[in-house]
């Protein structure tokens, strides 16, 4: 693979190069010009499916319960994913602005499912589940699609959500 440049002494890899070509990465579902791919984004959608559906089906609540955080190269070591190590090379190759943008963002995501996480600890009552499933649609829905705009190249800042609100929602529910 062709290595260009230098990082803390290490040569690194320059997405476009040696394995790193493009035709390579979108053939591996990985985007070219982020070295991204929105694969990372199911570790998202798994949970906020589930919490969806807590309403109907409070047994969802072991699951949503069950669920970690896990960094982009995380995900793909764990992951089922055909060029999971193309994914986490091209991960280190990806322009930092746009690295550092996906992982503010995750840091949102992971922050609203634990947040949901910790009100399901507490309580898994009708209007709590409701609510879990309202934060799932209307919160953490807008910053995975966020992320999805930011690993296909189409970023956009993210408006900061309301937690106030939220907090003050749930607390009126507890008395």
């Amino acid at each position: 693979m062709a290595m260009v440049g230098r990082i803390n002494g290490h040569e690194s890899p320059v997405l476009g190069d040696g394995a790193l070509a493009a035709d390579a990465l979108r053939a591996a579902n990985i985007n070219p010009d982020t070295g991204l791919a929105t694969d990372y984004l199911n570790h998202f959608n798994e949970v906020v499916m589930l919490m969806e559906m807590l309403p109907d089906m409070r047994d969802c609540a072991e699951d949503v319960l069950e669920w970690k955080p896990a960094s982009y190269c995380e995900h793909f070591e764990q992951s089922a994913f055909k060029d999971k190590d193309l994914a986490v090379l091209a991960y280190s190759a990806a322009p930092r602005p746009v690295r550092v943008h996906l992982e503010t963002l995750i840091l949102q995501i992971d922050g609203e499912v634990e947040r949901a996480q910790s009100f399901l600890r507490q309580s898994q009552a009708p209007e709590i589940c409701a609510e879990i499933a309202r934060l799932a649609n209307e919160d953490i829905k807008p910053l995975i699609a966020a992320a999805s705009s930011a690993i296909n190249g189409q970023s956009e800042p993210v408006e900061d959500q309301p937690d106030e609100a939220l907090q003050a929602d749930i607390d009126a529910m507890f008395g």
